[in-house]
């Protein structure tokens, strides 16, 4: 299943050249992860955070196409695996005309409070790996 939100680029995205600066999209696509444990796994960050954690251990982007202020993106997103305390991430951006213009993964790790992995809490697990499924 492919979880997906629209973004359109703004100007704050862009460099002076009026295309966007490379690490806003990593911006987006944590925010799109954000989005994620809120709408699809039910459990937003603010609820999450104070007492564990879901850092990045590993993130890669390919920049297939230049994405210009104004650009309206469609971004995805897919669970690719789900480990005991990690879950793989698989993300593309597409432009209205289907453009691809950026594709990519991160290993995301679920943590205590101490920055030490620890397995996912089962309701959520469940959640995952329904998307998986999908």
């Amino acid at each position: 299943m492919r979880f997906e939100k629209p973004q359109k680029v703004l100007f704050r995205h862009c460099d002076p050249a009026g295309i966007i600066f490379y690490p806003r999209y990593f911006e987006m696509v944590n925010d799109l992860v954000e989005a994620f444990f809120d709408e699809a796994l039910g459990w937003p960050f603010e609820e999450l955070l104070p007492t564990q954690g879901v850092p990045t251990a590993e993130i890669r982007l390919r920049f297939t196409a230049p994405s210009r202020h104004g650009d309206h993106l469609r971004l995805q997103m897919e669970v690719t695996r789900l480990g005991r305390a990690s879950m793989g991430l698989a993300f593309r951006a597409f432009s209205e005309a289907d453009q691809l213009r950026f594709e990519g993964e991160s290993v995301l790790v679920h943590i205590d409070p101490e920055g030490k992995p620890q397995p996912w809490p089962e309701a959520i697990r469940v959640k995952i790996e329904a998307e998986l499924d999908r």
